[in-house]
């Protein structure tokens, strides 16, 4: 074994203080007490160099622990100027301090690269510890989600969403549930999942938040093509045949033989009967024959139009129905410039049923407008506005307008803003709607 320069200053010290001793003790037993003023000064001389070697290393390393307890590592112990005994100490401190500043700057640049992660995803997280409910990770697409600019404990969520609050306490981890937030007047479905994460000897609570709205709208929009396919194919198959026997019944009542028998006024109501029949089947075939246009609609035409362009077609096909009843239609278009590509005939058709459904909700007000306008978003995406100042809707009706049959009119069909939303998705783009009851409401074409 190969000792090194402090090794080999120890080992000295501990030979010259055995050596002492040993001198010590012989004097004594021999009775040569006189000797004793050499050996007594020179044992007590090398136990305080043994200890004052010893103070050193520790005064060395208590400096080092204090360094590290305030997570210092920026120090530097100076090896040049230390004593030999003590250079091997302090250049091995440098060492351990350059490992620690390493694995801090590592740490560091993750921390980094998480946050900015976190800040790029458009799921919205948010982490608490599930004990006190304070509140850790908070992401921007979380803040824009919710509209939340800052949020200390979970708790302080249930003044501002209270069934969003109680769905987040109950979720377990590992579960997730589709939650209904209102944001601008827009109902907003959010796909919220919880999972565990244990940091620091605490339990924080993970949750992710996802908004799901469009996805869902585009699949419950399949789930009804489906659906109305089999209904109009069933409905027309079975009432065709009636339709046409009672047209064959009623032709054969008028013949001459049936006609001109002493039965005919007996058969009156027979005919009356067969004529409701026919008429109120025709009417079926009418109706169904209608909704099987929201599945006509496969494929788009698409060109490049200006959206000014598109609303002076429009104020010029509406003016006279504008006109007849008072209504004004102001149109606000900040830059005549902006331009989407679009199916034309089907995207004036939207308009024009949202244009019609907003004159059904201005018409008894005492000074009705509506508003047309267009603006291009942060992230270039296209919103044309139909708004009105009518009578609005309840927020329980905001998730139903789209449904096909649904419709709040007793002359309505359900069928114009189911066929609007349908003809969005297949611009993907989408529909939404804004409304307040008694104040008016707004349609949100928004265009990718």
């Amino acid at each position: 074994m190969i000792f090194n320069r402090y090794e080999w200053r120890l080992v000295l010290r501990v030979i010259y203080l055995f050596i002492t001793v040993t001198a010590t003790a012989f004097v004594l037993v021999k009775g040569s007490y006189h000797y004793l003023i050499i050996s007594v000064p020179a044992v007590i001389y090398c136990v305080l160099s043994l200890i004052r070697f010893q103070q050193k290393a520790q005064q060395e390393v208590s400096q080092f622990v204090e360094s590290i307890h305030y997570r210092d590592f920026s120090r530097h112990f100076d090896v040049r100027r230390a004593p030999e005994e003590l250079k091997p100490l302090r250049k091995g401190f440098n060492d351990i301090n350059t490992t620690f500043k390493l694995i801090s700057r590592e740490r560091e640049t993750q921390y980094y690269y998480l946050q900015k992660i976190l800040e790029l995803v458009d799921t919205g997280i948010l982490s608490y510890d599930e004990e006190t409910g304070e509140t850790g990770w908070i992401n921007e697409a979380f803040k824009k989600l919710l509209g939340i600019p800052y949020l200390k404990s979970i708790h302080s969520l249930e003044k501002r969403e209270e069934a969003l609050y109680r769905d987040i306490i109950k979720l377990k981890p590992g579960d997730s549930n589709i939650a209904t937030i209102s944001r601008n007047q827009q109902l907003v479905k959010i796909l919220v999942t919880a999972s565990l994460l244990r940091s620091e000897g605490k339990m924080y609570k993970l949750i992710a938040f996802q908004n799901v709205s469009e996805a869902l709208d585009e699949t419950e929009s399949k789930a009804w093509q489906k659906l109305l396919s089999v209904m109009t194919h069933e409905i027309m198959n079975s009432v065709a045949p009636i339709s046409s026997l009672a047209d064959t019944l009623k032709n054969r009542l008028k013949s001459p033989e049936i006609a001109e028998s002493p039965m005919s006024s007996q058969l009156e109501d027979l005919e009356l009967g067969i004529d409701t029949i026919k008429k109120r089947s025709e009417g079926l075939l009418k109706f169904t024959e209608s909704y099987r246009n929201l599945n006509k609609i496969t494929k788009l035409d698409l060109e490049k139009v200006l959206v000014c362009d598109l609303f002076e077609n429009l104020n010029n096909l509406m003016l006279p129905s504008l006109e007849k009843k008072n209504i004004e239609l102001d149109v606000i278009l900040r830059d005549p410039s902006v331009a989407i590509e679009v199916d034309i005939n089907l995207i004036e058709q939207v308009l024009i049923n949202l244009l019609v459904n907003a004159i059904e909700a201005v018409k008894d007000q005492k000074e009705p407008v509506i508003t047309l306008s267009a603006e291009t978003t942060a992230n270039n995406k296209i919103i044309l506005k139909i708004a009105d100042n009518g009578i609005g809707m309840p927020p329980e009706l905001l998730d139903k307008i789209f449904i096909p049959f649904f419709s709040t009119r007793k002359t309505g069909s359900g069928i114009g803003l189911s066929l609007c939303k349908q003809i969005m998705l297949l611009h993907k783009g989408s529909i939404k709607v804004q409304s307040v009851e008694g104040t008016g409401s707004a349609f949100l074409l928004q265009f990718n």
